[in-house]
């Protein structure tokens, strides 16, 4: 097959691609993969990484309130709709498949027009924008959570789970991988995200608490490009923009901060590990924080109202208290459908 992925912009629908991606090619089959994405979008790094072709469009945000950029960003999304049409009618995709991303809108957009059919993924519960747009002109949709089938047309919608990347499977020993990140042997590791793009605020509060967080912990905190902060240093703290190993990250990480977005609260599920989880405020990121704080998989935290004092409190809880790690583990394998990548992967040889 010749499979078009598209997404960008941030890293939320950048990972769920890369799981199909690899359940495609884990029969040992040969395809031909093309990304389209954003021009200057932090995803176009990674992906080459991972050895797909890339080609950047210009893309514009989607807002559903008032704003200016509305304005300029429609001629943005009709020059990357033409952009569109020129790259399809030259790699000839069997497939398109989308995760949500806006800069999604005008590639399946194009697909329908030239006749390619498109499947698009709906990763939160919460539906985007985006994919409510597409839905009228993809082929197939499918869902994270069981809830999210009402938001699409019955007929062409299937409750699917979210896909996970089969990479977060390591090989290397955990003694091996903290010798590559340079930590120390016997002391827990915090593992600190914020998203494809970074967190100004998580990595604030970072820097306001880090005398009191290498006191019972190692960390390794990814900023997001362009965002670490040269002043903090310490031999405990190990500071990344971007990590393309986050797996191995995650394989030797005691406990996990992050934000909630579905692709990484999907992976930190499979992987059962205990998380802090500092959503972004009004955002779809706190619905899809509620469903994990309901099954009592996580602790939550309001970024409004989190100070450096209760941020290492919380730290430190989902690091050292046992029982709480050992129900969060249960409770969050409990949350995963199990079998996502194989069935989105039979309803695209399907298509």
């Amino acid at each position: 097959m010749k499979v078009l992925l598209t997404g960008g912009g941030t890293f939320g629908s950048v990972t769920p691609l890369i799981a199909i991606k690899e359940e495609l090619e884990a029969g040992g089959e040969k395809h031909e993969f093309l990304w389209v994405g954003t021009k200057n979008g932090p995803e176009k790094d990674f992906v080459q990484s991972q050895g797909i072709e890339y080609r950047g469009i210009y893309s514009g945000k989607l807002r559903r309130y008032f704003s200016l950029k509305n304005i300029t960003d429609i001629v943005l999304i009709k020059l990357g709709f033409f952009e569109s049409l020129g790259i399809i009618k030259k790699f000839k995709p069997d497939v398109i498949i989308s995760a949500g991303s806006f800069v999604s809108f005008p590639v399946v957009l194009a697909g329908w027009m030239l006749r390619r059919p498109a499947l698009i993924h709906q990763l939160d519960i919460r539906p985007g924008l985006t994919n409510k747009l597409m839905a009228p002109f993809a082929k197939k949709i499918t869902v994270g959570f069981k809830n999210s089938l009402s938001d699409y047309p019955v007929k062409k919608t299937t409750w699917t789970g979210n896909p996970i990347r089969s990479s977060l499977k390591i090989s290397l020993s955990g003694e091996d991988i903290k010798e590559k990140f340079g930590l120390e042997g016997d002391l827990p590791t915090l593992l600190i995200l914020g998203g494809g793009t970074g967190a100004l605020a998580i990595n604030k509060l970072v820097e306001d608490s880090l005398g009191e967080l290498i006191k019972f912990c190692q960390i390794i905190h990814v900023t997001g490009k362009g965002k670490l902060n040269k002043n903090l240093k310490h031999k405990r703290y190990h500071v990344f923009g971007f990590l393309n190993n986050l797996p191995e990250a995650y394989k030797i990480s005691d406990g996990v901060v992050s934000r909630a977005g579905l692709g990484t609260l999907s992976e930190i599920a499979i992987l059962g590990k205990s998380s802090l989880i500092i959503p972004i405020p009004d955002s779809h990121q706190e619905d899809n924080a509620d469903i994990y704080l309901e099954a009592g998989a996580i602790l939550l935290a309001d970024q409004r109202k989190l100070n450096p004092e209760e941020f290492v409190v919380k730290a430190k809880k989902i690091m050292y208290n046992d029982n709480l790690r050992r129900e969060f583990k249960k409770n969050m394998k409990k949350i995963s459908k199990i079998g996502a990548n194989q069935e989105i992967v039979n309803i695209i040889k399907k298509l």
